[in-house]
């Protein structure tokens, strides 16, 4: 599959505080690619060196095979991006916004285009009303029409769900699945809100101060025959000091929300309750769980910097 970004041991520096940290990874040619990390992260220093709005530190950035420093007009004609909250004219409608951001493009458009564009962002039925009568959400999905009008083969979208409501944010993971399979559009997108990349996502990144953790499909990622367990007792403080006793206590993870973690191959599980029984540990609950988001606590809270994937 055609490399769309590789990125080589991308760095960014203000004064004293180093950003983003030798940072490399590659999206390939059709990727929903999650790039995923909590709020000062570097997610979005790095999508904005990406669009040239800030220069590196040091590093290499090569987008559709070519370097961003050389390349960089060529390269943002195919490229559309949101950062943070589209910046529109509120007074305008939806569709004179489109057109006029068409316009700024170079692009002339048939008014039959624009509205398959509002069509596709679900805004058909609005394109004659003003934008200050939308929704967050609304204005977030015309944001992305906009950044659609030259009809990009990449698409940034940083952050886009935040402030949203529920449906909004549903229509947004619609829309950007709609990018992938219908348009054949290569769309990265950075969040922290993980059930929402866990959806979407085909690969992702998981970054933590700068620095990459993991990069990969979530096969890759996650090994299936693991399971993280949620245990909850009468004493978790007992329960620990006798499972440190065991041969299980090399499976212990931080504790969650009050709740014992450990780490297991599922086949293991029948004997690690044996244990307890074993031991008089009194047991409320016993939750198998998997996801995104135990993955990703997972790895920031013991700070495994790895590279799962290495094509």
């Amino acid at each position: 599959m055609q490399s769309i970004i590789t990125v080589k041991a991308l760095t960014k520096q203000f004064n004293n505080l180093t950003a983003v940290n030798d940072l490399s990874f590659s999206v390939q040619d059709g990727d929903v690619y999650g790039f995923l990390g909590q709020n000062g992260a570097g997610k979005s220093t790095t999508i904005r060196m990406l669009l040239t709005l800030i220069t590196p530190t040091s590093g290499s950035i090569e987008i559709f095979g070519y370097p961003l420093s050389t390349h960089r007009r060529d390269i943002l004609q195919q490229v559309g991006a949101v950062i943070e909250k589209p910046d529109v004219y509120k007074y305008l409608s939806a569709y004179e916004n489109l057109k006029l951001f068409a316009k700024l493009s170079g692009m002339k458009p048939t008014h039959q285009v624009l509205m398959d564009q509002l069509e596709m962002v679900g805004l058909a039925n609005r394109a004659k009303d003003t934008v200050k009568t939308f929704s967050q959400g609304m204005k977030q999905r015309l944001g992305i029409a906009i950044a659609l009008v030259h009809d990009p083969q990449l698409i940034m979208l940083d952050e886009p769900t935040n402030g949203l409501d529920p449906q909004g944010i549903a229509d947004i993971r619609n829309l950007i699945l709609r990018l992938s399979r219908e348009r054949k559009k290569t769309v990265i997108v950075s969040s922290h809100l993980l059930h929402e990349i866990e959806q979407i996502a085909s690969r992702m990144l998981i970054i933590d101060k700068g620095k990459k953790l993991v990069e990969g499909s979530a096969t890759e990622l996650f090994d299936t025959s693991q399971t993280i367990l949620q245990l909850m007792t009468a004493d978790n403080n007992t329960a620990i000091e006798k499972i440190n006793q065991t041969a299980w206590a090399k499976h212990l993870q931080p504790i969650r929300e009050g709740n014992i973690i450990i780490s297991l191959n599922r086949d293991d599980i029948p004997l690690f309750n044996r244990m307890l029984v074993e031991k008089d540990i009194p047991v409320f609950s016993l939750q198998p769980r998997h996801s995104l988001e135990d993955f990703f606590l997972q790895v920031t809270a013991g700070k495994q910097y790895v590279d799962i994937f290495t094509s």
